[in-house]
């Protein structure tokens, strides 16, 4: 087994360098899940937990005009595809002061909200209206490529506050506006940051920026009863370690914390903002699959982060901000704009032939980048699922796909005589590393260099071709979702497994796969109408239920649920044992982030598990995420949650904390012990 690289403080790719017209188009009407009695467009809306469903998307007409415009210019087949993209919401930038009152080819704030609101006198929905606040003092601080106006220093946090997000607030809430539902992303690459990347001295200091204009914002636009406000939260390459994903709980919660309405002030949270990272890794659902004696996440691409994709890591990172003190009603957006990942290079089934992990893994994703922090204008990506409310049903933490990003626009430029302010992670012939000794190209499309907010024809263009679902197909613009599936039934028991079986699902277009969820929580996607569940507890009760979904993104609601009882270990045969490791991921000299594996290394599967040690020196836990964690002098406990204490013999899962120190800062010698 090669050694685990260590954890990569990646980036977060995406950029959206937009030009300031950052338009919306329309995310089709059909495409929303209708509520019956959806309130009149006129009638002042109460603040709904879900503000996407029920909703009619408002159309923008300068992006729609850019579309249409590449549509009429290839013509054909081609232009027939693309003109379908117009008919899909996207998000607003306010990337600069200027756009607020916008300029002599690209409408202003209040002309975007006036055209949403004539639109919302002839809806019988509430109109859907998305805006990106983006503009933070010292923005952008780990690249080049969209660095914005405002410096990071106390006189920049005022101009932010006074110039900025003032008028955007007064705007957002004229009474004029108030039947509208908004839907504002709030500082896309900006918290994740303050995690990830202080060893960057722009990072350090415009940290504490950061979170006070992220504090004000909230605090300006919570105060407005139809403003609803998402907080980025990069996406799973980048925050999926958890070594990254408890810190980055942490610090949203402060930032939260410190505002007037605490935790309320935040409806959400939205990942993959202008990134390409897929939305469900179809044939890679178990990411610590054993194959040729390695899990999937150790190989390169992944790097041991045990999320490959955004469905998995926002449900983790749902459950992580809920620990953090969020309510559970928090929901999860996921931008789907650039992740589809169509074309011929993708999987149509499972290959299950190859006899290691890195094979299995190459053959199998869907991704096709060659290095997962690749993010400039990414050659091969393609549109990803059209915009939706709860794609994966009302149970599920993700609200709604939704396109922040508009297809089209660069990402960026890279530096030439002619363009002096490139980032070179644009560069085509350029290459970046991985923090563990890995090059690999930027993987931009080559040929080109458009600059940050630009329409860039040969983008757009590659992403409608690879869209997945396909726009030339009929299911792009489908919004039928399949059958419910009938037929759940359990087939076997072990003791620490369940196989499923159930009855093929219809639907009008084909149906692409299955949804398997326990307890509520999905476990797999599969494109059988079978499953084996492994890894579990003897003798325990398992609840499961599935559900169907097409090429278009449709997913059929749950079907009836099954019970199974997993068999017990025939009158105590089997012991619990476990193991845990200690490793330090981050040491600043006056405080650390530490990570504890623990594994199972008994006969018999755990129901849950405790790690203890006593410190030599001072340190004192300041948080801890994946355990509940306890000390008292120098003694310290950290207990299983209830998600990730049951491991199968020889499985294993990970805790972290951070921790104050002075002096000396000697790893303890860790007990475990499991039941």
């Amino acid at each position: 087994m090669p050694r685990p690289l260590p954890r990569p403080l990646l980036r977060h790719p995406l950029l959206r360098r937009l030009r300031t017209a950052a338009a919306a188009a329309a995310l089709g009407a059909a495409a929303l899940v209708p509520v019956v009695g959806a309130q009149s467009a006129q009638a002042a809306p109460t603040h709904v937990t879900n503000p996407y469903l029920g909703a009619a998307p408002f159309l923008n007409p300068d992006f729609v005009a850019e579309v249409n415009a590449q549509a009429a210019a290839d013509g054909g087949a081609t232009g027939a595809a693309e003109a379908k993209v117009a008919s899909n919401q996207t998000a607003i930038w306010l990337d600069r002061i200027g756009a607020i009152t916008g300029d002599s080819t690209h409408r202003g704030l209040q002309a975007e909200l006036d055209a949403a609101e004539a639109q919302a006198a002839g809806s019988a929905n509430p109109v859907l209206f998305e805006a990106v606040i983006y503009d933070l003092p010292g923005r952008d601080c780990a690249a080049l490529a969209s660095n914005g106006e405002i410096p990071a220093t106390a006189a920049g946090l005022t101009q932010y506050e006074s110039q900025y997000i003032d008028p955007i607030a007064t705007l957002l809430g004229n009474s004029k506006y108030s039947n509208l539902r908004i839907s504002t992303i709030i500082e896309p690459d900006s918290l994740p940051n303050a995690v990830t990347n202080q060893s960057k001295p722009a990072c350090a200091t415009a940290t504490p920026y950061y979170e006070t204009g992220v504090e004000y914002t909230l605090t300006k636009l919570h105060a407005i009863p139809n403003v609803y406000t998402y907080l980025d939260v990069g996406h799973s390459g980048w925050l999926g370690w958890s070594s990254n994903m408890g810190p980055a709980a942490q610090e949203f919660a402060k930032v939260a914390k410190a505002t007037p309405a605490g935790f309320a002030s935040v409806d959400g949270f939205v990942s993959d903002t202008a990134n390409t990272t897929p939305t469900d890794e179809p044939f890679l659902p178990n990411s610590t699959l054993q194959v040729g004696g390695n899990p999937l996440d150790s190989v390169n691409f992944y790097q041991y982060n045990p999320y490959f994709d955004e469905h998995t890591y926002d449900e983790a990172m749902h459950a992580a901000v809920v620990s953090a003190g969020f309510p559970s009603t928090v929901g999860m957006l996921i931008d789907t704009s650039r992740n589809g990942w169509g074309g011929s290079a993708r999987p149509t089934s499972l290959n299950s032939s190859p006899t290691t992990a890195t094979a299995y893994v190459a053959a199998n994703k869907v991704d096709q980048r060659p290095f997962r922090g690749d993010w400039c204008n990414i050659n091969g990506a393609g549109i990803g699922y059209r915009p939706q409310a709860q794609p994966y049903g009302a149970a599920d933490p993700i609200i709604a796909y939704v396109w922040i990003k508009p297809p089209g626009e660069s990402d960026g430029d890279y530096p030439t005589a002619t363009h002096p302010h490139g980032d070179p992670h644009c560069d085509p012939a350029g290459t970046q590393t991985d923090g563990n000794g890995g090059t690999y190209p930027t993987d931009a499309i080559p040929g080109y260099n458009v600059a940050a907010g630009d329409w860039f024809p040969a983008q757009f263009q590659q992403l409608v071709q690879n869209a997945y679902p396909s726009f030339g197909a009929p299911t792009g613009g489908d919004t039928t979702p399949p059958s419910t599936p009938t037929g759940l039934t359990v087939t076997g028991t072990t003791a620490s497994s369940v196989s499923l079986s159930w009855t093929a699902a219809t639907d009008n277009v084909g149906v692409t796969g299955y949804n398997v969820y326990r307890g509520g929580s999905k476990v797999a996607t599969v494109t059988s109408t079978g499953y084996t569940d492994t890894g579990l507890t003897a003798a325990t009760a398992y609840q499961y239920t599935v559900s169907a979904f097409d090429a278009a993104g449709n997913v059929s609601s749950a079907s009836a649920a099954v019970t199974a009882t997993t068999a017990s270990n025939g009158g105590g045969g089997g012991s619990s044992g476990c193991k845990a490791t200690y490793a330090i991921t981050n040491d600043w000299g006056a405080g650390f982030n530490a990570n504890v594996t623990v594994t199972n290394t008994g006969t018999a599967a755990t129901k849950s598990w405790t790690v203890s040690w006593t410190w030599a020196g001072n340190q004192q836990i300041g948080n801890a995420w994946n355990a509940t964690a306890a000390q008292t002098g120098s003694s310290v406990s950290a207990a299983s949650m209830s998600y990730n204490g049951a491991l199968a013999v020889g499985a294993n899962t990970s805790f972290g904390f951070g921790a104050s120190y002075s002096g000396s800062n000697t790893a303890p010698t860790l007990t475990c012990t499991a039941s």
